[in-house]
């Protein structure tokens, strides 16, 4: 009996044991995907909280940014899409912001990657605690914050590449003189006829009427909004469409 009962124990405690193997590689496989943005940012200015289009400030000299998506503290690295110019930077607490832009971020990072004002098309991409990337480049935010933090604030200027002198101009020009020229994705099918059903059905619940479906290949086709010449005809059709609550809605430049 006791040679029995003693078996019985040895066979549960080795049950357990690879239980809890198994539970801690189930933990080591599991991969968050980052977070991932593209779209028109907002460069802080103190009328933008006079006016209470935000409802915080945000210090210019700082390496910070508004993002609704992402926790405080989290390190991001933006990017000018137009110059693709980055800067790595970080989250500040939670502050509501126009529903067209995908973020605010501070006078200093906007000179740092050269923005056009006029065109603050940007990506924002999370870097995850967990990357090989984030260990190198924490130190290098530190050293900039810290430079930043000691900075007169009278020292940063936003530029403005379609105001640059003209010896400036002419380095960069084949790259600016490209015209403004977006769309709206509103969501991508692999069957054809779901999207034109997607597009009825906007067109029942919504006054939006520049609905298009485009064939990307023989499994996808994109319904998008579009093209918009300027900014402000792509804010308000970004605004309508976001009134219908669609998941991953994207503002996309057309190259």
């Amino acid at each position: 009996m006791n040679y029995k009962f003693l078996l019985i124990l040895l066979l549960t405690l080795l049950g357990a044991c690879k239980s809890y193997e198994v539970t801690e590689n189930s933990k080591k496989i599991i991969n968050k995907e980052s977070f991932v943005s593209k779209g028109f940012t907002l460069v802080y200015d103190d009328t933008l909280f006079k006016d209470k289009i935000i409802k915080k400030k945000l210090d210019n000299r700082s390496y910070f940014i508004f993002q609704k998506n992402l926790k405080k503290n989290t390190t991001v690295k933006i990017t000018n899409i137009l110059n693709n110019k980055s800067i790595i930077a970080k989250v500040d607490i939670v502050s509501s912001y126009p529903l067209f832009n995908n973020s605010v971020i501070s006078a200093r990072i906007a000179n740092e990657i050269d923005l056009d004002v006029k065109e603050p098309y940007i990506e924002i991409f999370e870097i995850l605690d967990n990357s090989t990337f984030i260990a190198g480049k924490a130190k290098t935010f530190d050293e900039e914050k810290n430079v930043a933090n000691k900075a007169p604030i009278q020292n940063i200027s936003i530029n403005n590449l379609n105001e640059s002198n003209e010896d400036k101009s002419k380095e960069i020009n084949k790259d600016k003189m490209k015209k403004f020229n977006y769309n709206i994705k509103v969501a991508d099918f692999y069957f054809k006829d779901t999207a034109f059903d997607m597009v009825k059905k906007i067109k029942a619940i919504s006054s939006i009427k520049n609905i298009k479906v485009d064939k990307l290949s023989k499994t996808q086709y994109r319904v998008f909004l579009g093209p918009f010449k300027n900014i402000n005809s792509l804010q308000k059709a970004f605004n309508d469409i976001s009134i219908l609550e669609f998941e991953n809605i994207e503002i996309i430049r057309n190259d």
